[in-house]
């Protein structure tokens, strides 16, 4: 994702003492970086999804049909929720450690609060808050950032166009002039 101030100020907390709601704040080198609560918030949206798909989780979602490029054929058959859950959960694990995983594990699959966890994980309160939006801003940072395909924004990640040769372009067969394209027959008499 390109970071600018147009696709990060409508996710910035307006009450941000960092960056003041704008959603990007200078760096060491004075070049602009997203904010902190920028990912907190692209992290709470996908989260929100994951919530609503896993409580319908009793009811199988459809099959979708969806358009794409490539040798192998021209449509696909997916399950875009089941995927979209799956998703969340293993980029989850692949990007935090094992103590932070169980931590994301009790509070957010879990659904287990403050006091739970601070007891099972035998931590203070401030400790657990710093934690929970450590682990927010890192899973926000990589699930707007992971390639080829992002978790966020939603809308790409449900509707977007899937590519199975992303380097190969449609347009690009060289056409024959004219000239040698024509074909002459000949006159019988």
């Amino acid at each position: 994702m390109q970071w600018t101030r147009s696709n990060s100020i409508g996710l910035a907390k307006a009450s941000c003492t960092h960056c003041q709601g704008l959603g990007m704040h200078l760096v060491r080198d004075g070049r602009e970086a997203p904010c902190d609560c920028v990912f907190r918030a692209i992290f709470r949206t996908c989260f929100n999804r994951f919530r609503e798909f896993a409580a319908q989780a009793d009811h199988t979602g459809t099959v979708s049909l969806e358009f794409c490029r490539g040798r192998d054929g021209r449509r696909t058959y997916s399950r875009k929720r089941e995927e979209y859950v799956a998703d969340f959960c293993l980029v989850s694990r692949r990007v935090l450690d094992d103590y932070e995983h169980r931590l994301f594990r009790f509070h957010f699959v879990l659904g287990a609060d403050w006091r739970l966890c601070c007891r099972q994980l035998q931590m203070d309160r401030g400790t657990f808050f710093h934690e929970i939006y450590r682990i927010e801003q890192r899973l926000g940072r990589v699930f707007a950032e992971l390639e080829p395909y992002a978790l966020y924004p939603l809308s790409d990640y449900f509707g977007g166009l899937i590519r199975k040769e992303p380097g190969r372009c449609l347009l690009a067969v060289p056409l024959q002039p004219r000239s040698e394209a024509r074909v002459e027959l000949p006159l019988s008499a």
